[in-house]
């Protein structure tokens, strides 16, 4: 059973920057492909950012490439998003969440574990 952990989420205005940092316990860490996930108040969840096991792949929605970028440091079993350039449509909940697969994971149903999210405001 892995538990993640989010943190760095804010208010922020439009053109600033965020940090959001997950930091995983309870698994083997590297085993897992993980990826960043929101949701806007009335919208449907949408897969931001995901990145394999090594870090050697990552995927991004069209919305966010060249904005956001996927890291993750598994000697402190942390995946991490930059997030540059916001906007007021990246307002969300962000919730970091990991597959049980070595390989880039592009559905939402592939995460089997959830953190609790951590909410992103961006003002205009």
């Amino acid at each position: 059973q892995v538990q993640l952990v989010e943190s760095g989420g804010g208010l922020v205005q439009a053109g600033g920057s965020l940090r959001l940092s997950c930091a995983a316990s309870g698994g083997t860490f590297s085993r897992y492909a993980m990826g960043w996930i929101r949701q806007a108040p009335g919208k449907e969840r949408e897969l931001v950012a995901t990145i394999t096991w090594s870090g050697g792949r990552t995927y991004y929605v069209d919305s966010v490439k060249g904005r956001f970028t996927i890291s993750r440091v598994n000697a402190k079993n942390t995946v991490y998003l930059q997030m540059n350039s916001l906007k007021p449509e990246d307002t969300a909940v962000y919730y970091c969440a990991a597959a049980s697969s070595l390989l880039l994971r592009v559905l939402i149903r592939e995460y089997d574990y959830w953190g609790q999210g951590t909410q992103v405001t961006v003002s205009s």
